[in-house]
C-alpha cells in the first residue's frame, strides 16, 4: 500500500466532487474456478483499491459525502481460517494503513444503507462488471440485479474518472515497474523467435516472467503470427522462418498498475524487404505521435495523424492511392488499420473502461464517430499532464475484410485491389508503447524494449545460441 495519506487525500478530494449523499464502494468477492474451494486468483477491484488500498476480498467501502466519514466492512479471520491460510491482518490493521477511521462487520453494511435509503439519502455506485457484485448490490439496495447498472450514480463515474485519469509520481513509478517487467517478457519473447519453436511456449514463458516478478499479466497475453487477428489468444502454431510474430502483453506491478507493450519479431531474425516497408511505416507512426502527443492535444488529432502517415506510406508502396487527407477523412485506411491509436492506462490495462468508455475518452466536446475504424477509437479527447497513454498503431492484412470491400469496391479510388492480393497472407504489424503526457512533450516510460527494425533483429538473433 501507499501512505495512508495518500488514500486519505483520495478520499476527501472524491467527496469534494460529489454533491450529497453516501458513496457506496464495494471490493471483489472470491469466485469459483470449477468447485467452491477452488477459486480464481484474487483481483481487487480496481476503483476500491485507489480509494482504499486493500487487496483482500469480501470488503465494502463507503464514505458519507455530507459527513466525511468513512467506512470499512468486513470479517476478521477466524481459527478456520488460519489453519489454512495463516495468520492475516485485522479490518483494523487495514483501516491503520489506509486511514479510515470507522470498521465493522461485513453483513453491518446492509444495516448502514438500509438506514441511509429510509433517510431519503442518495446511494452513489459504480457500474458492476462482475455478477457476485450485482447479486451483492441487488441485496444491499434492493434493486434487481438486471438492472442495477442503470441506476449508477454518473455524478460519481465522472469524479473518479477525474481523479483516476492523472497519475501521481507513486503510480508513475509502479507503472514504469511494470513496464521493466514487460521488457524482459518482450525481449526473451524476440530470443524465442525462432524457426520449430511453439506459441504456446512463447506464451507460457512470458506469463510466468510477469509472475516472477511479482504480479499477474495485466491483461490475457496476445501472441501469434497471424498478427491479423487483433485480439489473437490462440497459441497453437509451430514457428516458421520468414513469419512475424505479434507479441502484446504486459505485467502487472505488486500494487496492479498496468503495463502494455507490442512488439513484432521476425522469425528467424531478419525481416524481408516487404516486412521491413510494412514495419518501418507502423514505427514512423508510432514515433510521430510520441514526438507531438503533449498536454492540450486532442488524441483524436494524434489518432489521425498516425492514420494519414500509414496511408502515406502504403501509397508508396503501392497499396493506396489518390488524396490521402480524402482517403483518411473517408475512411479508406480502416481497412489497413481498422483500431484506435490507444487507450488510457492504469490501475486497469484499459484503465476506467469499467467505468464507461465514452465517459473516459470522450466528453460534450468529443462525440464518437460512428464511421468504421474511427469509431473503435477509445480515447478522443484533449491530453492532459498526468495522463499515461498508449500509442499502438498498427497495419493488418485480413483476408475476410479484403473480400468484402473489394466485392463492394468500396473506397476503390484510394485503395489498389490488384497489389493487394500479393498482401493477404501477411498478417499483421503493431508497435505499441507506453507515455506519459507532460506539458510540453511526453515521456515514453520504461526501459527502452527494442523497437527499429535493427535492434529487433538483433535481439532475436541474441536467442539463436540458446534454441
Amino acid at each position: 500500500m501507499f501512505k495512508k495519506e495518500v488514500y486519505i487525500s483520495r478520499r476527501e478530494k472524491l467527496t469534494s466532487l460529489v454533491s450529497d449523499g453516501i458513496i457506496l464502494l464495494p471490493g471483489n468477492t472470491d469466485v469459483a474456478f470449477n468447485y467452491p474451494a477452488n477459486i480464481y486468483t484474487f483481483r481487487q477491484d480496481s476503483s476500491f483499491l485507489y480509494f482504499f488500498g486493500v487487496k483482500e476480498p469480501n470488503i465494502i467501502g463507503i464514505i458519507d459525502v455530507n459527513t466525511g466519514e468513512d467506512y470499512m466492512f468486513g470479517n476478521d479471520v477466524d481459527i478456520d481460517d488460519i489453519i489454512w491460510m495463516g495468520k492475516l491482518p485485522t479490518m483494523k490493521d487495514f483501516a491503520s494503513k489506509n486511514g479510515v477511521k470507522n470498521t465493522a462487520p461485513l453483513s453491518n453494511a446492509a444495516d448502514f444503507i438500509k438506514k441511509a435509503i429510509s433517510q431519503g439519502r442518495k446511494i452513489h455506485f459504480l457500474p458492476a462488471y462482475r455478477a457476485e457484485t450485482k447479486l451483492q448490490l441487488q441485496d444491499l439496495l434492493n434493486i434487481p440485479a438486471n438492472e442495477i447498472n442503470n441506476n449508477v450514480s454518473e455524478e460519481l463515474i465522472k469524479a473518479v474518472i477525474k481523479l483516476r485519469e492523472k497519475k501521481d509520481k507513486y503510480e508513475i513509478a509502479n507503472i514504469e515497474a511494470s513496464i521493466d517487467v514487460a521488457y524482459k517478457m518482450h525481449t526473451t519473447a524476440m530470443k524465442m523467435a525462432q524457426p520449430g519453436m511453439t506459441e504456446q511456449e512463447i506464451f507460457g514463458t512470458m506469463e510466468g516472467i510477469a509472475l516472477a516478478g511479482g504480479g499477474p499479466v495485466s491483461f490475457p497475453v496476445i501472441l501469434s503470427v497471424n498478427g491479423n487477428i487483433l485480439h489473437n489468444h490462440h497459441h497453437n502454431n509451430t514457428l516458421k522462418k520468414g513469419q512475424l510474430l505479434l507479441a502484446d502483453a504486459g505485467a502487472e506491478s505488486s500494487m496492479h498498475y498496468c503495463s502494455d507493450i507490442t512488439r513484432v519479431s521476425p522469425v528467424g531474425g531478419k525481416f524481408s524487404a516487404k516486412q521491413k516497408d510494412i514495419y518501418q511505416a507502423v514505427l514512423d507512426a508510432n514515433v510521430e505521435v510520441i514526438k507531438n502527443s503533449k498536454d492540450g492535444v486532442a488524441y483524436k488529432e494524434m489518432h489521425l495523424l498516425s492514420a494519414k502517415i500509414i496511408a502515406e506510406r502504403l501509397k508508396a508502396i503501392g497499396l493506396m492511392k489518390g488524396n490521402i487527407e480524402d482517403a483518411v477523412a473517408n475512411g479508406a485506411h480502416a481497412l489497413f488499420y481498422p483500431h484506435g491509436l490507444g487507450h488510457m492506462m492504469g490501475l486497469d490495462v484499459h484503465d476506467m473502461e469499467g467505468l464507461g468508455e465514452n465517459y473516459v475518452g470522450y466528453n460534450d466536446k468529443f462525440k464518437r464517430s460512428k464511421q468504421f475504424g474511427l469509431a473503435f477509437l477509445r480515447m478522443a479527447k484533449k491530453l492532459e499532464e498526468g495522463f499515461v497513454m498508449t500509442v499502438e498503431p498498427g497495419i493488418y492484412f485480413i483476408p475476410e475484410l479484403i473480400d468484402i470491400w473489394k466485392a463492394e469496391k468500396k473506397h476503390s479510388e484510394f485503395i489498389n485491389y490488384d497489389k493487394l492480393e500479393d498482401y493477404r497472407n501477411f498478417g499483421g504489424i503493431r508497435i505499441e508503447d507506453d507515455i506519459l503526457i507532460t506539458k510540453d512533450s511526453c515521456k515514453v516510460l520504461g526501459k527502452p524494449i527494442p523497437k527499429t527494425i535493427k535492434d529487433v533483429e538483433d535481439m532475436v538473433n541474441s536467442g539463436k545460441l540458446n534454441v
